[in-house]
């Protein structure tokens, strides 16, 4: 058979050459003639999978290797009988780690310590949920809210979204929905802004639209909020550049860009298309992940408080200021160069790998330390001096 893929699908001739012709291609260049004769369409988020670029052609699966699939008309699919799978919760633990490393740059710059300050969680999922977890290991008080959840499990702990308006900090990781009770489309709007407490901390790695961007701009001068981290945009690749320029931290939708959980998101759609066609050549995450690049961390002498050692052990495994600094180079261009950066720099991302893949050697005294590391991650190993 013949596969279309997108060219920066983690190891995509490796897993998918054996199975068929495969054919690769930047996303945005996926057109209607270079998928007429294909039997798979494999993409990320870059593609829009719809009418427009499926009729007349022979495709009997698609797949994106996300777990977002807003990008895909799943209901065009189903009436076409086209197979169909995405990638979800590939990408909760890059993504959940991309907010810590935020978090602990954020109270960096600004001199706040997490520990008891409240965190608001807003979609309560697969990521959601690993956000909650490792901020309640770096001792914040978290606040969760999903009404879906809710309505399903009739727990107390999913609390109305007005009871996180006081919260130091606010992050959405709720999925895109345009209508219904669950609508989330500019779920964080003037409203939503103006009922939060003066001096918070805004994130969102969920999707650009749940934000109204006009809202979030208007919140930042208007000093209502302290900082904002901005990882998905409104209309992307056509970002906001005067958002770009004023937010505190500012990626290209990369939360999520882990080799870890890119590897994970492609082998998901590898088995789902040796199921879909019946080949018995399934893969799974240790035929290509490489050794990390830093396995080992010593923790020798504790100078300085907890959080900042944290800050300091993280940003060995990833610095997310250099993702700002890189993106921010777009503030100056054009609309159009802005939007090429933004899809270049995911292209050709650096992928990091995830904490679980490091060792963390430290003083067994070192006891509260040592358990937040483990909360957010990180394998450890005990020294007894």
């Amino acid at each position: 058979m013949k596969i279309v893929a997108d060219k920066s699908i983690a190891y995509v001739e490796e897993a998918f050459s054996p199975l068929g012709t495969l054919i690769t291609l930047d996303g945005l260049k996926i057109t209607p003639d270079s998928i007429k004769d294909a039997d798979v369409l494999l993409v990320g988020t870059a593609t829009k999978v719809n009418r427009k670029l499926l009729e007349g052609n022979q495709v009997r699966f698609a797949a994106t290797v996300t777990t977002g699939f807003d990008h895909i008309d799943v209901e065009y699919l189903k009436q076409k009988g086209i197979g169909f799978a995405h990638a979800p919760g590939s990408n909760a633990n890059s993504v959940a780690e991309y907010v810590v490393v935020a978090l602990l740059e954020i109270a960096n710059k600004y001199g706040l310590t997490l520990e008891n300050k409240s965190i608001g969680i807003i979609g309560v999922g697969r990521i959601g949920s690993r956000v909650a977890k490792k901020c309640t290991a770096l001792g914040m008080q978290v606040l969760l809210n999903d009404p879906p959840l809710f309505r399903k499990t009739g727990d107390k702990k999913y609390l109305p979204l007005k009871d996180l308006f006081d919260c130091d900090f606010i992050t959405l990781h709720t999925p895109l929905t345009l209508e219904g009770i669950d609508k989330t489309y500019h779920l964080a709007d003037e409203i939503f802004f103006n009922s939060l407490k003066n001096g918070s901390v805004f994130i969102n790695t969920a999707r650009g639209a749940v934000e109204d961007t006009i809202a979030v701009k208007n919140a930042i001068k208007s000093n209502k909020l302290k900082a904002v981290v901005i990882d998905v945009w409104e209309n992307e690749p056509d970002i906001d550049t005067e958002l770009l320029e004023i937010a505190e931290i500012a990626t290209p939708h990369i939360a999520g860009y882990s080799l870890d959980g890119k590897v994970l998101g492609m082998i998901m759609v590898q088995n789902a298309l040796c199921e879909f066609f019946g080949i018995a050549d399934k893969k799974g995450v240790e035929d290509f992940l490489p050794p990390p690049e830093v396995a080992q961390i010593e923790i020798e002498n504790a100078i300085g408080n907890e959080q900042e050692i944290l800050r300091q052990t993280v940003k060995k495994i990833y610095d997310i200021t250099k993702d700002d600094a890189e993106f921010k180079k777009a503030i100056e261009m054009p609309k159009d160069k802005a939007a090429l950066k933004f899809h270049n720099q995911r292209r050709s991302y650096h992928f990091r790998r995830e904490f679980q893949n490091t060792t963390v050697h430290i003083r067994k005294k070192l006891e509260k330390l040592a358990q937040m590391l483990t909360g957010i991650g990180f394998k450890i190993e005990l020294n007894e001096s």
